[in-house]
């Protein structure tokens, strides 16, 4: 049986006491917002307290908050979303952690609390260019060496900076710049007026 709501409220937010600076529920689910700096403290407390024993990383996701809510938005650009699992309990949490700089994202690592947290670090890292201080290995895991840029920024350009194709004279992969010319393509609906179907029955 599932922890209700509120009981689930009041055990973060005594087991977190100032650590959060937020609890709220968002999206039929309790959101816990802590600062870069506290977020290894706030983690662990959630993980290792008796009343909550969040002992499952099951999801973290980097999110780019520029352009939020057509620009009203103020707030930090990068932030990192942690979805626990508590198996002991039966309750899940989401965890939110807004890096303070906007030209260098930079959060501290949670692999040492999870180690599962390893691929979803370098992924938000790949995908959002967030820094994970004390990561043991940062690097790219979905776009190759030589990708520039971070694709899932919303100011990343639809079609890249660079494309890649086989040269044969110089018998491999090489970059060269997006040859792609942008446009825009209006579908072409046609309408019959006598298309039926085998039994006579118009369609649409």
């Amino acid at each position: 049986m599932s922890l209700p709501p509120d009981q689930l409220q009041a055990r973060v937010e005594a087991a977190l006491g100032e650590v959060a600076t937020k609890v709220e529920f968002a999206f039929d689910e309790l959101t816990v917002t802590v600062p870069a700096a506290r977020l290894p403290e706030a983690m662990a407390l959630l993980r290792d307290d008796a009343s909550l024993r969040f002992a499952q990383l099951i999801d973290l996701c980097g999110v780019d908050w520029s352009g939020h809510g057509d620009g009203a938005w103020d707030g930090a650009r990068f932030s990192a979303v942690y979805h626990l699992l508590s198996l002991e309990h039966n309750a899940r949490l989401r965890v939110r952690c807004f890096a303070p700089d906007d030209d260098f994202p930079l959060l501290p690592s949670v692999t040492d609390i999870w180690a599962c947290a390893n691929w979803y670090e370098r992924e938000a890292f790949d995908l959002f260019g967030i820094v994970f201080e004390g990561h043991p290995d940062l690097r790219r895991i979905l776009t190759d060496y030589g990708f520039i840029g971070h694709p899932f920024r919303k100011d990343f350009p639809v079609t890249g900076y660079v494309e890649m194709r086989y040269d044969p004279d110089q018998k491999r992969v090489i970059y060269q710049p997006v040859t792609i010319e942008p446009r825009e393509i209006v579908p072409r609906v046609i309408r019959e007026g006598n298309y039926a179907d085998s039994e006579g029955f118009r369609k649409g």
